[in-house]
C-alpha cells in the first residue's frame, strides 16, 4: 500500500427521511431513523459528527416519489424508501446552533425553485452558519416530480443542464455582483446602513429566466455557497467541470472510479480551471467493530434487517426501468432508457453479463455503494487504498444503523486514520470553503462566478451565450 499524507475529506451522508441509501435498516432495534422528524435527532447527530471532526453533513433530497418498481409506490411506502421526506434546509440553523465547525451540504433541485428566492435562502443560511453552508446542485430525474409540479414531463436531460447553466448565471449575478464588498456601512451616527452607490440591480434576459432586481441579502461570508454536484452523464460532468468545487462518484470498482476521477479533472482543466480545485468524493458504507470477527458478525446482523428488494426499487427509479418484471438472470445491459446508462455503469463497471440477480446480491445491505467491513486497521487500510488507487479526495459515509454506524466510525476508525497522519486532529478556522481549500472565503478568480463581480471584465464565453452583468 502506497504511503500518503493526503488528508481525507469526510462527510456524513444522510437525508431528512427514514430510509436513505441502505434500505430496510430502519427496522433494526437500535436504529433511530424513525425519529427523523424531531430536532434532537438532528442536533445530537451534529454534535456527534463534530466530535468526530467530520468536514460536513451532506443532506440529500428528492422531489417526487419512486413509483417505477411494480408500477406503484406500495413498496416505497412500506419500506419508507425516501418517503416521507422533509425539507433539508430547515434543519441547518438548529444544527449550526449546536456546532462551531461542522459544514452542511444541502441538496436543492433547481428545476422547481426560482433563482431569485433561492439566492436569498442560501445567503441567509450562509449568514446563520457563519459561512458553513454548501449547495448540492441537482436538476432532478423523476417524472413523478414533474407531474406533481403541474408539468406533463421533465425537460429533456441535456436541456435541464442548459437551464441549470443559466440558473447559476443568475445566482452568480445576485450573490457576487449585486452588493459590493464595501456596500454595508452600519453607520448609526451617519444614518447609513448601506451605501446606495454600491448596491446594484441585476438585469438578466435569458432563455429561461428574466430577472430585474436587487439581491435581497447583504453579502454573506462566502457569498456563493460551496458548490457540490454529482452529475454522472456526459452533460452532467460538463456542468460539474464548469461550476462544482466538490463532485461525487459512486462505483464499487476501483478502475472505473479512477476513470471517473481522471475524466472529471480533465474536463475541469478543459474548462479553464485548476483540476486540483475540484475535490472528488466517493460514497461508501462502513461496518466496523473492534475485531474483524465482530465486524463480520455485525455485518451479518445488519443484513438480516436490510431489504435488497427496497434497494432494487430505489435503483429502478434511477435507471428508469422496472426490473421486477424480468427474470433475475436477465443482463442489465439489455435495457435502455434515459437514465439507464449511468445508473448501470455505476454498479456493473461495464460488465455485459451483470444480471438482476447480481444486482440483488450487491444490494444485500439495501444499498449499492462500496462496502467496507472490518476492524479499525482493516477499514483504514481500505479507505487509504481507495484514495491511493483512484485519486479521490475523500468519502461520503452512508448510514446503516443510525446513529450507531457514525459513532462506531468516530470511536474506532477516526483514531486509526489520525495515527496514520491522514485525518485532521483539529478543525481549521474559517468558512467551509476555507476549511477544505485554505485561502479566501470567496470563490477564486478562476471560477466562472468571478466574472459576475461588480467591475469584473467579461471573459470569453467559448461559443456559449452568456448574459453579463449590467
Amino acid at each position: 500500500m502506497a504511503d500518503t499524507k493526503k488528508q481525507i475529506i469526510l462527510n456524513a451522508f444522510n437525508m431528512n427521511c427514514v430510509g436513505h441509501i441502505n434500505h430496510g435498516l430502519w427496522t433494526h432495534p437500535r436504529d433511530r431513523s424513525v425519529d427523523y422528524n424531531t430536532l434532537p435527532y438532528w442536533t445530537d447527530l451534529a454534535r456527534t459528527l463534530e466530535r468526530g471532526l467530520f468536514d460536513g453533513l451532506f443532506l440529500a433530497d428528492i422531489v417526487g416519489v419512486y413509483d417505477i418498481y411494480q408500477g406503484n409506490v406500495d413498496l416505497t411506502l412500506r419500506e419508507s424508501i425516501q418517503l416521507p421526506v422533509n425539507d433539508p434546509l430547515l434543519l441547518v440553523p438548529a444544527m449550526a446552533a449546536v456546532t462551531r465547525h461542522l459544514g452542511f451540504g444541502v441538496t436543492v433541485n433547481l428545476s422547481y425553485e426560482e433563482p431569485y428566492l433561492l439566492a436569498r435562502r442560501f445567503s441567509t443560511l450562509d449568514h446563520l452558519t457563519q459561512g458553513r453552508i454548501g449547495w448540492n446542485i441537482v436538476t432532478g430525474y423523476l417524472d413523478s416530480a414533474a407531474r406533481a409540479m403541474g408539468r406533463a414531463r421533465q425537460l429533456p436531460h441535456d436541456e435541464r443542464y442548459d437551464l441549470a447553466d443559466e440558473y447559476l448565471e443568475v445566482l452568480y449575478k445576485l450573490w457576487e455582483g449585486s452588493w459590493e464588498d464595501a456596500a454595508v456601512r452600519r453607520d448609526k451616527a451617519g444614518r447609513l446602513f448601506a451605501d446606495p452607490a454600491r448596491v446594484h440591480p441585476v438585469h438578466h434576459r435569458g432563455r429561461y429566466f428574466q430577472v430585474d432586481g436587487y439581491h435581497l441579502s447583504e453579502p454573506s461570508p462566502q457569498r456563493t455557497p460551496l458548490l457540490f454536484q454529482a452529475g454522472a452523464s456526459g452533460r452532467g460532468q460538463q456542468f460539474a467541470a464548469r461550476h462544482a468545487e466538490c463532485t461525487f462518484v459512486s462505483s464499487a470498482n476501483r478502475a472505473s472510479t479512477r476513470a471517473l476521477v481522471d475524466d472529471a479533472r480533465r474536463q475541469a482543466r478543459a474548462a479553464g480551471r485548476d483540476p486540483a480545485a475540484l475535490k472528488v468524493l466517493m460514497g461508501i458504507t462502513v461496518v466496523v467493530a473492534p475485531t474483524a470477527k465482530e465486524a463480520q458478525e455485525k455485518y451479518a446482523e445488519y443484513q438480516r434487517y436490510a431489504s435488497a428488494e427496497a434497494g432494487l426499487a430505489h435503483f429502478c427509479a434511477g435507471a428508469g426501468v422496472d426490473f421486477s418484471q424480468f427474470d433475475p438472470d436477465t443482463p442489465l445491459q439489455d435495457f435502455k432508457s434515459n437514465g439507464i446508462e449511468s445508473a448501470v455503469r455505476r454498479v456493473t463497471g461495464g460488465r455485459a453479463d451483470y444480471t438482476v440477480r447480481h444486482l440483488l446480491e450487491t444490494l444485500s445491505l439495501g444499498g449499492r455503494y462500496a462496502t467496507v467491513v472490518g476492524d479499525p486497521q482493516q477499514v483504514a487500510d481500505q479507505l487509504q487504498d481507495w484514495m491511493d488507487d483512484t485519486g479521490i479526495d475523500g468519502f461520503n459515509l452512508t448510514r446503516t444503523v443510525t446513529p450507531e454506524s457514525y459513532e462506531d466510525f468516530i470511536d474506532l476508525v477516526v483514531p486509526e486514520l489520525q495515527s496514520r497522519g491522514i485525518y485532521k486532529t483539529r478543525y481549521a478556522e474559517g468558512t467551509l470553503r476555507q476549511k477544505l481549500y485554505g485561502g479566501a472565503a470567496l470563490l477564486p478568480d478562476s471560477h466562472p462566478a468571478a466574472a459576475f463581480r461588480h467591475g469584473a471584465a467579461p471573459v470569453s464565453a467559448n461559443a456559449t451565450a452568456e448574459v453579463w452583468p449590467a
